[in-house]
């Protein structure tokens, strides 16, 4: 019995599908089925990879995509377009193929409404070369025959009918599900009576039916909810598997025909992708001359620019790179890269190329690497050559904050329908499936959690290994059935996709429109308008040929250029990353103390013990470091050091092994190493050598076997003995799997001494940028921090009057130079947020008061959050240093300042303007009260909210000044020669973790910030009981604990601990400016003071909660605010110098009357004498303008 499976789900289909493709297929192929379909919901994300497969298989792939359509218009967003018709959508042809990527692209790009929708008009346009089927009870003919709508649903079927041509009435055999006899039975009526073919189908969701309850687990994770909500989404029974032909034909006994029909789609079917020419963009050159010549042109001129005259040695490599470039047709690529980096260049945009491509003297004369890989003997065919079968990559770097710009250059260069971002995909990993399941299986999260934890942190971990790995783990499986059922299930999921995501790097460039080959659809949190995402991942796209480039956002290379600028503004020096020297003295002794926290992949404690015991002073020292310092050759990272020491003698197996390895002192450090034994030793071409690390590194056995044999044979014909050929092999096999390639190594090793060029040479710049870089993630934050203390750069605290919105660089009155903690680095606090308050407070020479502050700043972005946020963290410190005195008046200042800013935008406040230099208006004080803030308080919400306790941070200094001899607190003091040596030591608490041990016990792990880098103490139960509550992130402590070591790594046990004691008395302030004011004084006698109340048409100023009743007489004078502004200013000042002459007892009120209201306005320091005299004088200058009363 012949059978095709035609409504497939696979784990592509994100919601509910959990078939894995390979045992998708393989089952198939196990049910003696020769085809089978793929129809993932409203995507086409796995269509290569099923399609590659399946051919390897000697299977038929038949590719299409289970559709929403929407009721009426795609472009409709309204409630009843939240549950769109199913309608399963199968390409005939590769014009079918075409016209389903275009279709699945618009419901995306277009039609996107909680799920991509297409419609009519869609399905008319793109139908060519398409066959449908009705779909599931979802469908729109199913739907209304369900709803007793037999006249519509005939229309319906007639419409799809005339439409497509090939249209099928879809038929299913599922329990539990509503209505599905009626409909079944409804098409078949139809199928009589229209003559429409029909087709059986099993909406398969997982492989073997026995998947159905991890089937049903993974639904309730991608629904958030478990398997005791009876209103959960579900498949009631377990039928949704794939089903054998016999299975099915008995299913549909009554219906031969449904049966027979599948493998008559099936034969027609017939597409093909093509997975061999390249698809290329065109470059465009000058004249239109070929882009062989156009690059020789280039990369001639290039080379010569930047080497001066060529030797033979030069002009051999770049002819024989030029040649292969040719022969391969990657001309236009290497044309393209070339344009970006040359846009880059001039947008002076920092970039950097990772992996082999720094083997290219082709990108180094186009200005696209800064090695010459001739002076670092790097070999080429580790990039690229005329054996490599794919395209080569060319990975690219860019400083993280400029990366928008470069891809909007291309999108504009090429097309916004020729450039998209990659799309990639999430697996459910170890601990997550474990978490995932236990909360589907409604298990409580603390047994969930015991178990997760249980799992160690290692990248690519299986539960498998853990189990194996971990007995304790082991022992509690096999002792509760519960955890049995969580671990099993878990480990069956575990690999599976669980989402998808924007690819941190990957952007896709085509000659035509991609949606010819690729669908497309919004980015993940992508705005409206941004570049489109690709459905096919990063090796589909490479499968079709299509130029796919890493543009990887490097935040290194953002502090670098940053940086820079900085040298610029403050030493006026021009340097620029090209022209850093590579022997600087000052870096490699840097680098050779250890003090490698905030350098680039040098940091860590296990890297810095061994980049100090290297003593690098080359750049080929850095980048043997860098490739060494990985699982696996990591164990030859002490033979290296001692080599190069000369502790140890090198010994070579031949003499041919020394002439490539001697630069690495007898280490096999470099993939391209082993090229050359290859090459030299055993005979091989460079590109067969490169087949022979590929062999390696996948370690099949088949393979492996024929290239030791091939090996051996070179050898041999090369004059060697057999037995030295079998120890050649041997030594260079394990290294070929997980060795870097030495361009990689190169190029991040040169990022790497820049960065600690310009920490040696430009400490507080580069920290600067560091700090900048660096918010937001409050663990590097607090190293960083740590490092500026160890370095003497002081890091000033946020301050409303002297911190910009980035950390910034300070002079205090001595003439040090400081960091600034920036405002908007501050959690809650936005850019946005600030730029108008820095402008008011630079315009107005810095805040002299909270109420200075309410009357001229625009609080335009400032909500009560941000302002609490601000004052939380001392940012008024400096004007008044009462947190919580401020924080209990929130309100009140931040009604002050709406009223102050609502009258400024108000014609009524002219006559309060009027008062110019001659009268100053102060808002009258609020009355904020004198309440302590506790220290803790301070340091609670400067971790929360700076994500460093800057109270404390600084005080790491004071450790220095006071410790005794005997206690350590710089990392540099804790060496291999300590371990199980007990030691005290006094530092600062960046992180804490807590954990259990396998009896369940609670133990931390405490990162402790010293002088020039991190050490992690574990702290048992014990201690922690007896220490109390100082376990606390920004806590100075001393402790006393034994030094261990594992895996290179060292971390101290601690047995005793306490806060660390010093005396302040003894101990350097903090440099700050003196408070601005503390209770400030009005500038001039007649000084308004305003705080205004509203009631009814009046609005009421008073001084500290004044009524306005008083004793003494009171002077009121009435005026009545005219359109004349300069001759009420003049008025005003004529008043105010009347009123000055007549010095007496009688306190001053004005009441300005301005379109209805009446604003009053007290001049307590001002007191008037009210005589005849002076009644008679300032009634005639007012005049008309208004009266005087005397109460």
């Amino acid at each position: 019995m012949l059978f095709t499976h035609l409504h497939v789900h696979t784990e592509y289909s994100l919601l509910d599908g959990l078939s894995r493709l390979d045992s998708l297929l393989e089952q198939s192929k196990k049910l003696g089925m020769n085809s089978i379909g793929i129809t993932d919901h409203g995507g086409l994300y796995g269509a290569i990879h099923f399609y590659r497969k399946a051919i390897e298989l000697g299977l038929k792939p038949i590719i299409g995509c289970e559709m929403y359509v929407a009721r009426k218009s795609r472009f409709d967003k309204i409630p009843s377009e939240k549950s769109p018709y199913h309608l399963t959508v199968i390409a005939k042809n590769n014009k079918g193929y075409s016209n389903l990527v275009q279709l699945v692209s618009l419901a995306n790009l277009e039609g996107f409404y909680y799920k991509p929708r297409v419609d009519r008009e869609l399905l008319s346009k793109y139908s060519e070369g398409l066959i449908v089927l009705s779909g599931c009870p979802s469908g729109e003919v199913p739907e209304l025959i369900s709803q007793g709508n037999m006249e519509e649903a005939k229309e319906a079927a007639n419409w799809y009918k005339s439409t497509f041509g090939d249209y099928y009435l879809e038929l299913m055999n599922h329990d539990h599900v509503d209505d599905l006899p009626a409909i079944n039975s409804g098409l078949i009526n139809m199928h009589k009576e229209l003559g429409l073919p029909v087709v059986a189908t099993n909406d398969s969701h997982y492989v073997k039916k026995e998947d159905a309850d991890y089937q049903d687990l993974l639904v309730c994770i991608h629904t958030n909810t478990n398997v005791n909500d009876t209103g959960r989404l579900r498949m009631e029974d377990n039928s949704y598997y794939l089903k054998s032909p016999n299975e099915m034909a008995e299913l549909f006994k009554d219906v031969p025909q449904a049966i027979s029909n599948t493998n008559k789609i099936a034969d027609e079917c017939n597409v093909t992708i093509d997975l061999d020419t390249p698809q290329l963009p065109k470059f465009k050159t000058p004249g239109n001359i070929s882009a062989e010549q156009y690059l020789s042109e280039l990369c001639w001129q290039g080379l010569k620019n930047r080497i001066g005259t060529l030797t033979n040695i030069e002009e051999d490599r770049l002819n024989k790179e030029l040649d292969v470039i040719i022969q391969t047709r990657y001309a236009d690529y290497f044309l393209v890269v070339w344009d970006i980096t040359h846009f880059a260049n001039e947008s002076n945009i920092k970039i950097a190329v990772r992996g082999s491509a720094a083997g290219s003297l082709v990108l180094y004369s186009l200005g696209v690497t800064n090695i010459n890989p001739l002076e670092y003997n790097i070999v080429f065919e580790r990039f690229l050559n005329i054996e490599r079968k794919e395209m080569p990559d060319i990975d690219m770097d860019f400083q993280d904050d400029r990366r928008s710009e470069v891809i909007d250059y291309v999108v504009n260069k090429y097309g916004k329908d020729h450039v998209a971002q990659i799309i990639t995909f999430g697996t459910m990993g170890a601990k997550a499936s474990i978490r995932d399941v236990g909360r589907a299986l409604a298990i409580p999260y603390p047994e969930v959690d015991r178990i997760a934890k249980l799992i160690p942190t290692r990248l690519n971990i299986t539960i498998e290994d853990a189990i194996s790995e971990t007995p304790e783990l082991k022992e509690i499986i096999d002792a509760d059935p519960d955890i049995s059922k969580i671990v099993k299930s878990a480990t069956y999921l575990e690999g599976t996709i669980r989402h998808s995501s924007t690819h941190a790097a990957g952007v896709v460039i085509s000659e035509n429109p991609l949606n010819k080959y690729v669908p497309l659809q919004k980015p993940t949190r992508g705005e409206e308008g941004s570049v489109s995402m690709t459905q096919y991942d990063m090796d589909s796209l490479s499968a079709l040929g299509l130029l796919k480039m890493d543009f990887l956002g490097l935040i290194n290379l953002t502090i670098l250029s940053k940086t820079i600028e900085l040298v610029k503004l403050h030493h006026n020096n021009n340097l620029d990353l090209d022209s850093v020297p590579l022997n600087d003295l000052k870096t490699f002794e840097l680098l050779s103390n250890g003090e490698t926290s905030g350098v680039f992949q040098l940091e860590g404690s296990g890297m810095t013990r061994y980049i100090k015991d290297l003593k690098p002073n080359s750049l080929m020292d850095v980048a043997a470091m860098i490739a060494l310092y990985r699982p696996g050759p990591m164990e030859h990272i002490d033979t290296f050091i001692k080599a190069k020491h000369g502790q140890i003698e090198v010994e070579y197996l031949h003499q041919i092994l020394k002439e490539v390895l001697e630069e690495t002192y007898g280490v096999i450090v470099y993939q391209d190493q082993v090229f050359f034994i290859a090459q030299l030793f055993a005979g091989y071409s460079m590109g067969e050598a490169d087949i022979l690390r590929k062999a390696m590194g996948k370690k099949i056995p088949e393979i492996m076997i024929a290239e030791k044999d091939k090996f051996i044979s070179g050898a041999i014909s090369k004059g060697h003995s057999k037995e030295l050929a079998e120890q050649v092999f041997a030594l260079i096999e394990p290294f070929a799997g997980y060795g870097f390639p030495k361009a990689h190594s190169v190029s991040y090793g040169l990022i790497s001494y820049w960065t600690g060029y310009f920490k040696a040479n430009y400490p507080i710049e580069y920290m600067v940028c560091l700090l900048n870089a660096y918010s937001g993630n409050s663990d590097k934050l607090s190293s960083a921090v740590s490092e500026c203390n160890r370095l003497g750069i002081k890091i000033l605290p946020p301050d409303i009057n002297y911190s910009e919105i980035d950390f910034s660089i300070e002079s205090s009155n001595n003439g040090d130079k400081n960091v600034r903690f920036g405002l908007g680095k501050i959690k809650n606090v936005g850019a946005l947020a600030l730029t108008d308050l820095i402008k008011s407070r630079d315009a107005n020479d810095k805040f002299k008061s909270i109420e200075d502050m309410c009357q001229n700043a625009k609080f335009t972005q400032l909500n009560k959050k941000t302002l609490e946020s601000l004052v939380k963290v001392g940012a008024f410190d400096s004007i008044n240093p009462s947190r919580n005195g401020i924080l209990s008046s929130i309100d009140k200042i931040i009604s002050m300042a709406q009223e102050s800013q609502s009258l400024k935008n108000s014609s009524q406040t002219s006559m309060f303007d009027m008062f110019g230099d001659t009268i100053e208006m102060d808002l009258s004080q609020v009355n904020i009260p004198e309440i302590e803030t506790a220290d803790a308080d301070k340091q609670d919400w400067e971790n929360e909210l700076l994500g460093v306790n800057l109270s404390a941070s600084n005080k790491l200094n004071h450790i220095i000044a006071s410790k005794n001899s005997q206690t350590i607190a710089s990392i540099s003091e804790i060496n291999e020669s300590l371990v199980r040596k007990k030691i005290t030591i006094a530092g600062q608490i960046s992180q804490v973790m807590s954990r259990q041990t396998r009896e369940g016990k609670p133990f931390l792990i405490v990162t402790l910030a010293l002088l020039n880098g991190d050490i992690d103490i574990f702290v048992w139960d014990n201690i922690i009981n007896a220490s109390g509550d100082i376990w606390k992130h920004g806590s100075l402590i001393e402790l006393v604990g034994t030094v261990r070591s594992k895996n290179g790594e060292l971390s101290i046990s601690c047995s005793s601990a306490k806060p660390y004691e010093y005396n302040t008395d003894n101990s350097d302030e903090l440099p700050n400016h003196e408070p601005i004011v503390n209770n400030p004084e009005p500038k001039s006698e007649v000084s308004p003071k305003v705080q205004p109340t509203q009631s009814d048409n009046n609005i009421k100023i008073g001084l500290n909660g004044e009524n306005g009743n008083h004793k003494a007489d009171k002077l009121i004078i009435l005026l009545n605010e005219s359109s004349n502004h300069i001759e009420d200013h003049d008025l005003l000042k004529s008043i105010a110098s009347l009123c000055a002459e007549f010095k007496g007892n009688s306190k001053v009120e004005f009441h300005i009357v301005t379109n209805g209201k009446t604003v009053i306005m007290e001049w307590p320091l001002l007191k008037v004498d009210t005589t005849d005299i002076f009644k008679e004088k300032i009634e005639t200058l007012i005049g008309n303008s208004g009266h005087i009363t005397i109460s």
